[in-house]
């Protein structure tokens, strides 16, 4: 089967594939090209919702980003090239070690009904310069230290709510390790408490257990 062929059969599978350029144009060669990578993602799970492909040309070369989500987890990877069509097989190819890296853990992680409750999450937006230069404008005889301290504390402007689930701790560190997140809270199935399993700058993870 040719690509264009195989891309065409691609496009009537039940999951979605968005192909998004950033500083470049996404050519049809270029989509059918991502679509063909993308499809043979299919051998690792059957279970794949949706995948996202942003192209991007920095000054560093070209920058590929793929997020692959599944029932329950999310899968991020990116490569940088000097060529895109480079940049799409190395990030595939990062891909496919993480499916091969958790396969089995994967499919013993959908296989069980993963209990979860919702929680509200507040987003923090901090204050804009233009709005700090209005408000120096409006109190310039104040001490410029207490003037920051007074207005650059963050504000909430939106509220969510998102699943807090129950996980054991290797299928928690398995979700952080595949998703990229900066944290992850959840209950822990063998305590049933609260914990906040977080990235480290040096690239291992922490755990808080505020419950105990």
């Amino acid at each position: 089967m040719s690509r264009k062929s195989k891309a065409a059969a691609f496009a009537n599978e039940t999951y979605s594939v968005s192909v998004i350029g950033r500083n470049v144009t996404v050519t049809d060669s270029l989509r059918n090209y991502v679509e063909e990578k993308i499809s043979k993602l299919e051998r690792f799970s059957d279970r794949i919702i949706e995948a996202v492909v942003t192209m991007d040309v920095q000054k560093v070369g070209y920058r590929v980003d793929v997020v692959i989500r599944l029932e329950q987890v999310k899968i991020k990877a990116h490569a940088v090239c000097d060529d895109m069509y480079a940049a799409i097989d190395k990030v595939t190819d990062r891909i496919e070690s993480q499916f091969l890296r958790y396969k089995g853990k994967l499919h013993d992680h959908h296989a069980r009904d993963v209990a979860s409750i919702d929680m509200s999450v507040n987003v923090l937006h901090s204050i804009r310069d233009d709005e700090i230069i209005e408000i120096n404008k409006e109190i310039e005889e104040e001490d410029k230290k207490r003037l920051l301290d007074k207005y650059r504390p963050h504000k909430i402007v939106s509220k969510e709510v998102l699943p807090l689930k129950t996980l054991t701790d290797g299928e928690a560190l398995m979700k952080m390790d595949l998703s990229g997140d900066a944290f992850l809270i959840y209950r822990s199935e063998e305590s049933r408490a609260l914990k906040i399993l977080y990235r480290r700058n040096d690239g291992n993870f922490g755990l808080i257990e505020p419950e105990k």
